[in-house]
C-alpha cells in the first residue's frame, strides 16, 4: 500500500487531468449556448415563503482527495466533475398562497383575515372574539399566528371587539391612525389600556406585518379618519375599503393596481327609497361620506378592470335595502357588459374557465376560506 501511494504522489500527470475538469466550457447545443435558468415549479413548496438562494463558498472535497490518494484512480472509475460554472440549478421555491376569509361584512359586525404560512393579520374587529378564534382555529389557524388588527375607523361594528381581543392575546397590536383610535376612545367605553397595544401608522406611508407590506389610504365616510388598505405580497396586490362614500381619487389610485378586491355594494336605491329608514338616514347613506350604491359599485369595476383583477369581494350588503342576489346581479350584468366570463368562485370547472370572480361576502357568519395561488404569467 505504501508503494502504491509513492507511486501516484510521483505519477503527478493524472493529477492535472482531473483538475482540468474544473474548467469545463459552457453547455452547448447545435453550436448555440445552453442558457440554464432556476425554474419555479408549482406546488411542490407552495406552502413555503420564497427565499433567495445564497451561494455557499466552494470547499475543497477533502474526501475525494483522500480516497485518491488511498486508492488511485482507479477508486473513480467515472471522475465526478465539480459543479458547472454556470452554478447550481435551484428549484426556487414558489411564492406563498395569500389567504383569505371575511369573518363578518356589514353592520353586524366586521372582521376578515388576511394571512400567509407564516403569519396573518385581522382587517376591524366587530366580531365576538371567541368566534373569530374558533372560526380561525377550524380553519388549522392558531392566534399566535395572527400578529396584529387594522381598524378602518372608528364605527362600533368595526372595532367592538378590538379590546378583547388583543387582552387575551397581548403578543397582537392594534394598527390605526393616531386620529382613527382618538375617535374609538372618545366615542365608545373602551379601556385606556387599549393605547398599550397601538402601533400608529399614516396614510400614504407603508407598514410591515410579516410578509406584508400595508399602506393605508383615504376612504370618504363619516367615521373618524376613515381608512382602506393596500396590501402587498410579493408582487401581489389584495385591496380592501369597506364603507364607501363615493370613489376619492385616492381609492381609484389603489384599486387600479389590485389582483383581489374587496369594495363595498351597500344598497339597492329603490329599496333604500322606498325601505322603512327615516329620511334623514337615507340621505346620509346616499352623501359622498355614506355608503356606495350597487350601481355605482357595478359600473365602476367595469371600468377599471384589467386581466390582473381576478377575484372581486362585494362587502357591507345593508339587511334592509340590500339582497346579495341583488347587489350580484348588478355587477355581474356590468362586467358581462364588457365581454367578461364572470364566475361565482368556487373553483368550478366554469369558475376556472371564468375571466374574473365575483361573490358576495356573507353579512353574518364565515365566507369560504380563499387560497390565492401566485400568478405565473406576469
Amino acid at each position: 500500500m505504501g508503494a502504491r501511494r509513492l507511486q501516484l504522489r510521483q505519477d503527478t500527470h493524472h493529477i492535472p487531468a482531473i483538475q482540468s475538469i474544473t474548467h469545463l466550457p459552457p453547455p452547448t447545443r447545435y453550436g448555440q449556448t445552453i442558457q440554464i435558468h432556476n425554474p419555479d415549479f408549482p406546488g411542490l413548496f407552495d406552502d413555503q415563503e420564497r427565499t433567495p438562494y445564497t451561494p455557499q463558498p466552494v470547499q475543497t472535497d477533502i474526501a475525494r482527495h483522500s480516497t485518491l490518494l488511498e486508492g488511485g484512480l482507479n477508486a473513480f472509475p467515472h471522475p465526478v466533475a465539480p459543479a458547472s460554472p454556470l452554478g447550481p440549478v435551484v428549484a426556487s421555491p414558489v411564492p406563498n398562497r395569500i389567504r383569505f376569509m371575511s369573518l363578518g361584512s356589514g353592520s353586524s359586525g366586521n372582521c376578515c383575515y388576511i394571512g400567509d404560512s407564516q403569519s396573518g393579520f385581522l382587517v376591524d374587529a366587530g366580531v365576538d372574539a371567541p368566534t373569530v378564534v374558533d372560526t380561525l382555529r377550524r380553519h388549522g389557524i392558531s392566534m399566535q399566528h395572527v400578529k396584529g388588527i387594522c381598524i378602518t375607523h372608528d364605527h362600533s361594528d368595526h372595532m367592538r371587539c378590538v379590546y378583547t381581543l388583543l387582552r387575551k392575546h397581548r403578543h397582537m397590536a392594534l394598527y390605526c391612525t393616531p386620529r382613527a383610535l382618538s375617535g374609538i376612545m372618545r366615542r365608545h367605553s373602551v379601556s385606556r389600556r387599549l393605547k398599550d397595544y397601538h402601533v400608529a401608522i399614516y396614510k400614504e406611508i407603508p407598514f410591515t406585518i410579516g410578509n406584508f407590506t400595508i399602506t393605508a389610504f383615504e376612504t370618504m365616510h363619516d367615521g373618524t379618519d376613515n381608512a382602506g388598505f393596500f396590501i402587498r405580497h410579493d408582487d401581489r396586490a389584495f385591496t380592501i375599503a369597506t364603507d364607501l362614500g363615493c370613489i376619492s381619487p385616492r381609492v381609484d389610485h389603489y384599486m387600479r393596481q389590485t389582483d383581489y378586491l374587496v369594495i363595498e355594494s351597500n344598497y339597492d336605491l329603490e329599496m333604500l327609497r322606498h325601505g322603512s329608514y327615516p329620511e334623514y338616514l337615507k340621505a346620509r347613506i346616499q352623501t359622498d361620506n355614506g355608503h356606495m350604491d350597487n350601481l355605482v359599485t357595478a359600473h365602476y369595476l367595469a371600468e377599471i378592470y384589467t386581466p390582473r383583477l381576478k377575484n372581486v369581494f362585494l362587502c357591507h350588503l345593508s339587511q334592509e335595502n340590500n339582497t346579495p342576489e341583488k347587489a350580484l346581479e348588478e355587477s355581474r350584468k356590468a362586467l358581462e357588459g364588457i365581454g367578461l366570463k364572470v364566475g361565482e368562485g368556487n373553483d368550478t370547472p366554469a369558475d376556472f374557465a371564468a375571466d374574473i370572480q365575483l361573490v358576495a361576502l356573507p353579512r353574518t357568519g364565515e365566507s369560504r376560506f380563499y387560497s390565492f395561488r401566485p400568478d405565473r404569467t406576469r
